[in-house]
Order: structure tokens, then sequence, then C-alpha cells
């Protein structure tokens, strides 16, 4: 039955995360609801949630061939930060880890709630940046600020995607759908090399992670066909619900 329940919560996941994001604040919960602990279920909701992202890159490949000089750039510094923020994770405790989700969650949910808003505020400046004549050249603050994002989404990620977009606002990019390529083939190697440290220090717990991924999977192609028919205010409300209800959970537990 636990692994029922697993299977729904991952497939609802991968469904918003294919519409509007926030999948993680479903599926870090379930996890630990299911008796696993707090580390081992932030390292599997990695696992879970993936290979779902991994799909989204093959939709935006042309318009990730449209920013290359941005991709390679700041791709070797989201490595890296990826790499050190699965490291940290996996030599914290768990009691640690549970002193510092909320924290975690909140900072991912004013992330989801309000960052939309903020990106499009900056949109609009960064078009007299050196980039509106200039794709080619990357301000060297945006490598340090990815590298901080990168750190925290191989820690934790909630909200990881916004924070990006944001960050790329600022730099000039002006295109959404370019943005948004980036943003996901970053947020694919980030916790790509996170999973990756994750398993080779066992954190994973596998029988609930392969479930998830099933879940997430079959959430991704066939719960966004029907996420989709709904309003996306909507979509996005109910995801921002969950996320601040979450995070109340958590600082009141």
């Amino acid at each position: 039955m636990t692994f029922v329940f697993l299977f729904a919560v991952a497939f609802v996941g991968g469904a918003l995360n294919a519409v509007a994001g926030g999948g993680s604040f479903l599926a870090l919960p379930a996890l630990m609801s299911a008796g696993i602990g707090a580390v081992s279920a932030n390292a599997t909701t990695t696992l879970a949630m993936w290979p779902g992202s991994l799909s989204s890159v093959i939709a935006y490949r042309r318009e990730v061939g449209h920013a290359t000089s941005w991709l390679w750039r700041l791709g070797v510094t989201s490595l890296v930060g990826g790499l050190l923020g699965a490291w940290l994770l996996v030599r914290t405790s768990d009691a640690r880890f549970l002193h510092l989700l909320p924290w975690l969650m909140l900072a991912a949910a004013l992330t989801f709630t309000f960052g939309g808003h903020l990106v499009a505020r900056l949109r609009p400046k960064s078009a007299a940046s050196a980039l509106h004549g200039d794709r080619s050249q990357v301000p060297w603050w945006i490598l340090l600020f990815q590298l901080m994002i990168a750190i925290y989404g191989g820690y934790f990620g909630g909200g990881m995607g916004i924070m990006m977009l944001a960050g790329f606002a600022v730099a000039g990019m002006t295109d959404i759908h370019e943005m948004n390529a980036l943003k996901t083939v970053l947020a694919v190697a980030i916790n790509g090399l996170a999973l990756a440290e994750f398993i080779i220090d066992g954190a994973i717990s596998w029988p609930p992670g392969i479930v998830m991924v099933a879940g997430g999977i079959a959430g991704g192609y066939l719960g966004a066909a029907i996420a989709r028919k709904l309003p996306q205010p909507f979509v996005r409300i109910t995801v921002i619900a969950v996320a601040w209800v979450m995070t109340a959970y958590f600082f009141l537990r």
C-alpha cells in the first residue's frame, strides 16, 4: 500500500513539474512519511524527479542551441556546485537536516510564490545590457551566482529553477524560451551529478525510489496532459498552497 501511495504522489509531482514545477514539495514529505530518513528522502526525491526533467531537455533542444556560449560557461559552474551541494548533504546528519529543512522549504516556497513576479520585473531592465547586443558575453558575476544556486540545488533544490531565471534576466537574457531551455539543462546537470554522488555514497532508498521514478515518468507524460486542461493559475495556486502547508508543517513539527 505504501508503494501505491508513493507512485501516486510521484505521478502528481511529475505532472506538476511538467506544467508549473514544485513536485518536490510533494515527493519529499511523502518519502519521510513512509519512514525514510530525512537525508535519504531528500536524495531519493532527486532520483524520483530527475528522469522527468531529463525528458524536458529533448523538447528544448532547439532553444538550447541558441545559448551555447552561456551553456558551456554556466554548465561547468553548475556541475561543480551540484557536486559540492550533494557532498555537503550526504555529510549532514538526519537531525541537522531536519533542523535546516523548514528554512529550506521556506526559501523554496518564497521563491516559487514570488519568483515569477521578480523575473517579470527584472526582464525589461535587462534589455539594455551587453547581451542584447552580443549573445556571447556572459557577465562574470552570473558564474558566481550560478555556483551558489548549484550548491543549493545539489543540497536541496526547491525553487532552484526560478532562482536561475531571475539571474538570467538580470544578466541580460530576454528570450524566455531560451531562458527556460538553459534553466532546464542546467537543472538536469546539477541534479544528475548530485544523484551520482548520492548513489556512490549509498544515500538512495532504492525500492521506494524506483517506484517513484516510474510514477514521475508516468505523471510527466500522462498527468501533464490532464493538468494542462486546468487553468494554469489554478495549478500554480495549488502548488503554492501545498508549498506553504508543507513549510508550516515542518516548522511546527
